[in-house]
């Protein structure tokens, strides 16, 4: 497709004069640029009649510089805008009532990857709760889901199994905008904050984010690029096991692998299942920090040949299936603590309940794991319709 121009929501909202004269916070990290890759906190700052009064950060820092999961972020202060900067992923992950004192509005402009774990989502749904209980008006500025907005994958979240990386019943891959996210949370999941979405122009739910006329800027430090997200909903499931997912390699979740593994047999046995969409070449890498960190990891590159027609959150169960099969005695699920969960395996907070889990245990075929998400689907599919906005 031709890139297409696209106006963002933040710059909807700043030509609409909807916040002259309020004082404002903003929720944004590095990756919250227009397409000549200037800050939206910068943008805000110079708008004469509106006050930046804070700024907020999700997980990895407002400078997007934190590399794992509950390594968390200081406050800090700006020395540019001369104003603090509160680390939503710290002693707390909800703004407190002396940071949101000084507001008349928060805006909040952050990248989504389209993938129910992802942690920005439940920022934002933190700081909605928040703004809620102040009676402070939430605007979100809306930006592409950068791997498409129809491809929807994978179980529902049991509820019961609510954490940091998933708080609602949706799917691994939503196919929302984080602004229609926003909506759902807000309306269909009983947030009831006061809520305005200012969507984007241009967009359109078929694109991929290079598609679109902006620059790609990591939204956290693991997915460097495009190739990394379109892998994610599906392979983020490995860190629920002790297999590497690449963190701490240039390849964060498109290279997978264990000391233990046979890379040729592992590749063979996956290409022969036929995935739609992906292939697998062996690879051996070492990676950096993280799991089997200095260690020669043996494993498979997942090379996405037709980003239309491939199914993350399949392959990741098929790549599970055969590790697990193929190395019994070695392979694990990862145990607690993980994303401030301390009693439930990590595996089933990720993919949203132990279903998966023991289909995987009890070496169920695929096709009996994506009948069941069908399901799942199809009771999401009304919900979720309601709330798209393009």
């Amino acid at each position: 497709m031709r890139q297409m121009s696209i106006i963002l929501g933040f710059e909807r909202l700043i030509d609409s004069g909807r916040i002259r004269g309020h004082r404002v916070g903003l929720v944004c990290n590095l990756a919250s640029i227009d397409k000549n890759l200037q800050h939206i906190s910068t943008r805000f700052a110079n708008e004469p009649s509106v006050t930046l009064n804070a700024l907020f950060g999700p997980q990895h820092g407002f400078e997007s510089n934190d590399q794992d999961n509950m390594v968390e972020t200081s406050h800090s202060h700006h020395s540019i805008h001369d104003i603090p900067i509160y680390s939503l992923y710290s002693e707390t992950r909800t703004p407190t009532t002396d940071m949101l004192r000084d507001l008349d509005v928060l805006v909040i402009d952050l990248q989504d990857v389209g993938t129910r774990v992802y942690t920005y989502l439940y920022t934002m749904a933190n700081c909605l709760r928040a703004c809620r209980q102040h009676d402070i008006p939430v605007i979100v500025t809306d930006r592409p889901n950068p791997i498409g907005g129809i491809s929807v994958e994978g179980p529902l979240l049991d509820e019961t199994y609510s954490s940091f990386v998933g708080q609602f019943a949706i799917p691994l891959r939503h196919g929302m905008t984080i602004g229609e996210v926003a909506n759902l949370f807000n309306d269909h999941f009983d947030i009831g904050a006061k809520l305005e979405v200012f969507k984007m122009e241009g967009w359109t739910r078929q694109m991929y984010f290079d598609d679109t006329s902006l620059p790609w800027i990591p939204p956290s430090p693991n997915l460097p690029t495009l190739d990394s997200a379109i892998v994610y909903p599906g392979n983020v499931l490995i860190e629920g096991t002790n297999l590497s997912e690449g963190r701490g390699t240039t390849l964060p979740f498109e290279l997978i692998g264990a000391p233990w593994i046979n890379a040729e047999q592992l590749v063979t046995d996956l290409n022969a299942v036929d995935l739609p969409g992906v292939d697998f070449r062996p690879k051996t890498f070492e990676p950096t920090f993280q799991k089997h960190a200095q260690s020669v990891c043996h494993g498979c590159q997942i090379h996405v040949h037709d980003r239309t027609t491939f199914k993350p959150v399949l392959t990741t169960a098929a790549l599970l299936l055969a590790c697990r099969q193929a190395n019994p005695n070695f392979f694990s699920w990862r145990k607690p603590p993980y994303e401030y969960e301390h009693v439930k395996l990590p595996i089933d907070i990720l993919s949203g309940s132990a279903r998966l889990r023991e289909h995987i245990e009890s070496n169920a075929p695929l096709a009996k794991l994506e009948t069941g998400w069908r399901a799942d689907l199809s009771s999401f599919a009304p919900i979720r319709e309601k709330f798209l906005i393009y």
